[in-house]
């Protein structure tokens, strides 16, 4: 009987998701809805995302355009980016409102390419923990007679194999966000 890496493979699977979303949230100077993908404000009481509470566009490289669909959640909208403390500053116009990105200075952008390298080492964590669990049972499954000792180093063959692979797209992910923060 081998090993069935099913969990292993949906835990390895999360990890680039996260990093992605994670690095989503770093400001590169050019203005991206999906930065504001983790930004909730109130409405009638209840805690909502942005992209339900108003319609989102790009007007030029540094401005979004963020109109609400009830005038009444605008200040709502306006208080929940400034607290998100992205760094964006926000104008309300009266139609709507304005988030401006800043134009990011070297210091600034040395700054989030660590951001980027601090999140990656928090991936590659996760996915030695995951290889660790894997590992753990693969162990246990021999010594109750489960695997043969060839089915074991069978098994942790594909477990590094996989999480190699997983590394190599995180590193992949990770070396993308940089070069945008580094190349504005």
């Amino acid at each position: 009987m081998a090993y069935s890496f099913n969990t292993f493979k949906e835990q390895l699977a999360g990890v680039p998701e996260w990093l992605t979303k994670e690095l989503g949230n770093i400001q590169t100077g050019r203005a991206t809805i999906a930065f504001f993908d983790g930004i909730r404000a109130e409405s009638y009481g209840a805690q909502m995302p942005l992209n339900q509470l108003a319609g989102m566009t790009i007007e030029d490289a540094r401005t979004i355009r963020i109109a609400p669909w009830a005038q009444d959640t605008t200040t709502s909208i306006e208080k929940a980016i400034r607290e998100a403390n992205l760094g964006v500053s926000v104008v309300n116009d009266g139609k709507g409102l304005r988030a401006i990105f800043p134009e990011l200075t070297g210091e600034t952008r040395e700054k989030y390419a660590k951001i980027v390298g601090k999140k990656l080492e928090e991936a590659r964590i996760s996915v030695r923990g995951f290889r660790e669990e894997a590992w753990t049972d693969i162990q246990k499954l021999e010594k109750e007679g489960e695997l043969s000792e060839d089915e074991k180093f069978k098994g942790k063959e594909t477990m590094e194999s996989m999480v190699k692979e997983t590394n190599e797209k995180l590193e992949a992910i990770a070396k993308r966000k940089e070069e945008e923060i580094l190349s504005l």
